[in-house]
């Protein structure tokens, strides 16, 4: 667990109120264009007042709560507070919609949710939920709650993360607050984040690569910089006005940057970290990347929900091997396995296995999921005690002679877009949800922006379907990067011996390569 010099910490809510003692006035959020900034000490003081609130209303211990909000100070107070009053956080992606939204409170039992009226009116209908609704502004601005000591760090939950799985429903990842402790203090000490950083935030909260940047930015005392413009211009424009100095994007976002001439060719001077993960950075990218931002000290990373971080690429390395996800983050282990769970040999493909302080619980009320994924260690070094649970990844890697990994391919059929990992099926579901189709195949496609778009076949019901009531419904219930860019109407879709779709015979034409989720 992080020493913060005075005690260990075991709350993830102490890095925010260790930090507010150091750094009481220095800048913990700056939003609207620098318009807004919030110290340590408020930050804190808002956390805190979350956190009295949420007990005064007889929140329990690991008690669930749902936090749906725009990316800013609020949000962030809100995660430290619920963590602060011993809940379980379940931060939901403020781009979702109320199908989505529903869901997740209820498979997660949250019996509170911490949203605004704003963006709750923002939604195409009312949301529909048992947990209590609690406005922002009807919370007070500072309290005087402290974390209180989690007695069993390793297995006691601090947040649950909800991701697309390879069935019809998200499926809600648990982690504890060891876990995220863990990742923050590896990702600070190897990406050499300090106090006088300035972190882009231009991710989501609700995914572990955007929350991995509020966690940094609290852990080390540096300034979160929260810029969501959807144009790649304006973020430009914001690291210099900012003086940003580090910044962490996905794959879409880095081509989207590299077509704008102020970030293509002329240096963002500040700027000396910048980091990839939730999805492979083709080689051309790397090296456009590279010739323009020369200065800033590129990390390609690999992760998935299931372990937070896994492997990173040190910069040193990115020149001579562009194409390699590295080697494992500090205090942790990754194995590559053949089917017999022997280890591979190099250059030999296998499955991706990790071990290590960020394997996080298993997934939330699905003992048969968490089995098949988080499993006893096979390799069991002597000493390790049989209890050890690693994640297959569904992942297939190869590493060579020194001990460098290459990135293959999913094992798992999901779709990687926008810089989200995405379930077919659960687009699926949603498009029969609609009553305008008797039978749909979901898949992707190549496309260069997004990194895979969307392709939906279908059969319209009955000759009475609609694919225009159909595109309006999904317009409605899916979040824009889960809506199919393109939708083809078929007579019939082509099936296997077995009666089941054939998605490979339809895949064939637009085959692609799965990526690694983060």
């Amino acid at each position: 667990m992080l020493n913060s010099g005075r005690h260990v910490i075991t709350n993830i809510a102490s890095l925010l109120w260790d930090t507010a003692t150091r750094r009481p006035a220095e800048p913990a959020i700056i939003e609207g264009g620098g318009e807004s900034i919030t110290s340590y000490g408020a930050l804190r003081a808002r956390a805190a007042a979350v956190a009295a609130a949420l007990i005064q209303r007889g929140l329990q211990p690991q008690g669930r709560v749902g936090i749906f909000l725009d990316g800013g100070a609020e949000a962030v107070a809100a995660f430290f507070g619920v963590a602060a009053a011993g809940g379980i956080a379940v931060v939901i992606n403020e781009s979702l919609r109320p199908r989505q939204v529903e869901y997740m409170l209820e498979a997660s039992g949250a019996t509170a949710l911490i949203t605004t009226e704003e963006l709750l009116a923002r939604q195409p209908r009312p949301l529909e939920t048992r947990a209590q609704i609690l406005p922002v502004p009807a919370l007070p601005l500072e309290g005087s709650a402290v974390p209180g000591p989690r007695f069993s760090v390793g297995t006691d939950p601090a947040q649950i993360v909800y991701t697309s799985g390879s069935t019809g429903q998200p499926k809600g990842v648990t982690v504890s607050h060891g876990n995220l402790i863990a990742a923050a203090t590896t990702v600070i000490e190897y990406l050499g984040i300090t106090g006088a950083d300035r972190i882009a935030s231009v991710l989501p909260f609700s995914f572990v690569y955007g929350m991995s940047q509020v966690l940094c930015a609290v852990g080390s005392g540096a300034a979160l910089v929260v810029e969501r413009s959807p144009l790649a211009a304006r973020l430009v424009t914001a690291l210099r006005e900012q003086r940003v100095t580090v910044l962490a994007a996905v794959p879409p976002l880095w081509q989207q940057l590299l077509n704008v001439p102020a970030f293509r060719d002329e240096p963002v001077g500040t700027l000396r970290v910048a980091t990839n993960a939730g999805g492979h950075l083709p080689v051309p990218v790397v090296r456009a990347l590279r010739r323009a931002q020369p200065q800033a000290r590129l990390f390609l990373m690999y992760g998935l929900t299931e372990v937070l971080r896994s492997t990173f690429l040190p910069p040193e390395q990115v020149d001579t091997r562009p194409d390699s996800m590295g080697r494992a983050i500090p205090g942790a282990e990754v194995l590559v396995l053949r089917d017999d769970l022997t280890p591979c040999t190099p250059g030999e493909v296998g499955e991706l296995v990790h071990r290590g302080p960020t394997v996080t619980l298993g997934y939330w009320n699905d003992p048969e999921g968490t089995a098949r994924v988080y499993r006893p260690n096979p390799l069991r070094p002597p000493g390790v005690p049989d209890a050890e649970r690693v994640v297959f990844s569904g992942d297939l890697v190869r590493q060579d002679a020194e001990g460098w990994l290459y990135f293959v391919s999913r094992s798992q059929r999901m779709i990687k877009t926008l810089g989200y990992r995405v379930s077919p099926d659960e687009i699926a579901t949603v498009l029969y949800a609609s009553g305008e189709v008797s039978e749909c195949i979901v898949t992707s496609e190549p496309d260069e922006a997004r990194g895979e778009r969307i392709v939906a076949y279908v059969v319209l019901a009955g000759g009475e379907g609609s694919l225009e009531r159909l595109r309006r419904y999904a317009g409605v219930e899916l979040p824009r990067h889960m809506q199919p860019v393109r939708y083809e109407v078929r007579d019939e879709l082509p099936r296997l011996p077995s009666g089941k779709h054939d998605v490979a015979s339809l895949r064939g034409v637009v085959l692609t390569t799965r990526l690694p989720d983060d």
